[in-house]
């Protein structure tokens, strides 16, 4: 059994930001059934019971869980299946809060990621394939009707640069770690990703992560990390931003 704690100073997921600018924690507990497979919860709230601002432009409030099963299928390819649900804080009309509401009103979503790390095997490239099977993923026609599933799917590549500056004398700044990611949603149609492009791809994560893992005890590393990540959708950034820098903190158990 792991447990792991974040702390963040914003929720941003694959260049969306939820929940305004208001830090946010986010517990895991992983239990792993055996060498391949591992079973996982995963949550997140900015303790905000707001759902619109003032003048009623976008929410406050924010709150998500999510299950998840992961599957290694060699030492570099891993399966995922996770299922979102993000209930709204409130009782909002046309929206249907229920666990097991995977329809057209629903907050529940079932992503269905490939996932390739070649870390073991030759460089630390990864890249992570993303489609969403079931669940609030609909794409409507031009007069708001005929509702069809849209299997919405994003592809992400990223590096990483282990200590970087190594050959520096002072201690603090060394044991840095450097991840560039790129990631592109595909076909937006149904507006998922509300701050991507809706009729073409668009570039909707373009990231760098910096980690520092810092000692408290024998066996015990406390990893901050700062984030910057900009959004390249030409289109629907305007009421959530597209540039966003955020701080972070990890305890794991």
């Amino acid at each position: 059994m792991t447990l792991k704690l974040d702390i963040q100073s914003r929720y941003i997921w694959r260049g969306q930001s939820w929940g305004g600018n208001y830090f946010v924690i986010q517990p895991t507990v992983e239990y792993k059934a055996n060498k391949k497979m591992t079973l996982g919860v995963w949550a997140t709230t900015n303790f905000k019971k707001d759902y619109f601002y003032n003048d009623g432009s976008f929410y406050k409030g924010y709150q998500e869980f999510d299950m998840y099963l992961i599957y290694n299928v060699n030492k570099y390819m891993s399966v995922q299946l996770w299922d979102y649900y993000w209930p709204s804080v409130k009782k909002v009309e046309g929206i249907d809060n229920g666990f097991f509401n995977y329809g057209k009103n629903s907050v529940k979503t079932i992503d269905f990621n490939l996932l390739f790390d070649f870390s073991e095997v030759w460089l630390p490239f990864t890249t992570t394939i993303s489609t969403l099977i079931a669940g609030n993923d609909y794409r409507y026609d031009v007069l708001g009707k005929n509702p069809k599933q849209n299997f919405t799917t994003y592809a992400e590549v990223g590096y990483t640069f282990e200590d970087v500056l190594k050959k520096t004398n002072n201690k603090v700044m060394r044991n840095i770690t450097v991840s560039p990611t790129a990631g592109m949603v595909f076909n937006n149609q149904a507006k998922y990703y509300v701050s991507g492009d809706y009729n073409k791809p668009s570039l909707v994560n373009l990231s760098l992560e910096m980690v520092k893992e810092f000692e408290l005890a024998k066996q015990l590393n406390l990893p901050i990390s700062l984030v910057f990540t900009h959004n390249a959708t030409i289109q629907n950034t305007q009421m959530f931003g597209r540039n966003f820098l955020i701080f972070g903190a990890n305890l794991t158990y």
